[in-house]
């Protein structure tokens, strides 16, 4: 019988359904793999939990203390509330044929008492293939949050580290699968160009657009022919360890015409905060936390989605979502639980030079 061997250690994979959705969202995180595999006593499969299942739980500002079995509770009903499994002993064409009648990646092999015993993905039978996707990386902006650091370096070319910014961003984009990336420049281009040319000293095939003025988060896009594929689009001076291609899953998933990272970002506020009907104090909140998604400058877009961006003057993606939102097209929110950093001040660029020390410990 031609059983698979599988390299993934399911254990690893396993968390108790009493763990939090806190928990589970550091298991996934550390994993990278897209999945987390729910267990109750004797290691018994309950169910599992999908990256998308998190990120959506975040969305809907689900309660992070919660326990698993409440995450799962949310799926009777659905096409999902049982997973898909396999015994321990089924051939490797069954497997495959399973992955590719319910259009999964994840096949959890279970014992004859439902224990969890291995973990199959697609990769075990087709090679990992790389992101069909073309990067642009938004690096024309002034930097000017940043002076006096910025007036002779454009603002990813600071040194992050022991090297530039840009060199981390291009080396997670090639990490990732991505290999064709375009680069929008404006302030001091040359310092871009001569340190990475055409590309191919760090693996990828790098082309530069330039700005003869800025055109926004989203204008120097007009500057090329729309895309026949989705682009990823970011913004050259973010720090992050978002999954590119959980990322592309969502996306897909939604049928999204754009998809935009968001982070959560809470406000505390400092006094107490009336709410009032005319002259009536009806309630008072004090020193509350107002919690709000912000986007985190890390866009999936459609060609459908830049065939509206116009050419040759300032536009933002803020516009082009409104414009998307307008016409009753498909915007999606996918939330990021990696790490993040904007690197537009000077305490976010310190940050930065304490935390990428810490990735190497």
């Amino acid at each position: 019988m031609d059983l698979i061997q599988t390299h993934i250690d399911a254990a690893a994979l396993c968390i108790d359904e009493s763990a939090s959705l806190r928990a589970a969202l550091a298991l996934m995180d550390k994993k990278r793999l897209g999945i987390i595999l729910v267990t109750g006593s004797d290691r018994r499969l309950m169910g599992t939990i999908t990256d998308g299942d998190l990120r959506r739980a975040v969305l809907t500002k689900v309660n992070l203390d919660l326990p698993l079995k409440k995450l799962l509770a949310r799926k009777r009903g659905t096409r999902y509330a049982r997973p898909v499994t396999a015994p321990t002993n089924t051939p490797r064409p069954a497997l495959l044929a399973l992955l590719q009648q319910h259009r999964i990646r994840h096949l959890p092999l279970i014992d004859a008492k439902r224990r969890v015993a291995g973990l199959v993905t697609m990769d075990d039978f087709v090679a990992a293939q790389a992101l069909p996707l073309q990067a642009i990386v938004m690096a024309g902006g002034q930097g000017t949050r940043l002076l006096p650091l910025t007036k002779d370096t454009p603002k990813p070319m600071l040194h992050v580290g022991d090297r530039p910014l840009m060199e981390i961003i291009l080396d997670q984009l090639k990490g990732a699968g991505i290999s064709q990336v375009k680069v929008t420049t404006h302030h001091k281009r040359e310092k871009i160009t001569d340190h990475f040319g055409d590309g191919k000293a760090f693996g990828l095939d790098l082309s530069y657009l330039y700005e003869d003025r800025p055109l926004g988060t989203a204008g120097a896009l007009g500057l090329i022919r729309p895309p026949k594929e989705t682009v990823l689009v970011m913004n050259g001076d973010v720090l992050t360890q978002v999954n590119f291609r959980a990322m592309l899953e969502f996306h897909r998933d939604m049928k999204a015409d754009l998809t935009a990272a968001v982070c959560q970002y809470d406000l505390k506020v400092p006094y107490g905060v009336v709410e009032s009907d005319a002259a009536l104090i009806r309630k008072i909140n004090e020193k509350p936390t107002l919690e709000f998604f912000v986007c985190a400058g890390i866009y999936l877009l459609e060609p459908s989605a830049c065939r509206l961006i116009p050419k040759g003057r300032r536009f933002d993606m803020t516009d082009l979502i409104g414009r998307l939102v307008k016409k009753k097209r498909r915007v999606a929110s996918f939330p990021i639980h990696e790490y993040w950093l904007d690197i537009g001040k000077p305490a976010d660029f310190a940050a930065a030079q304490r935390d990428v020390a810490s990735w190497k410990k």
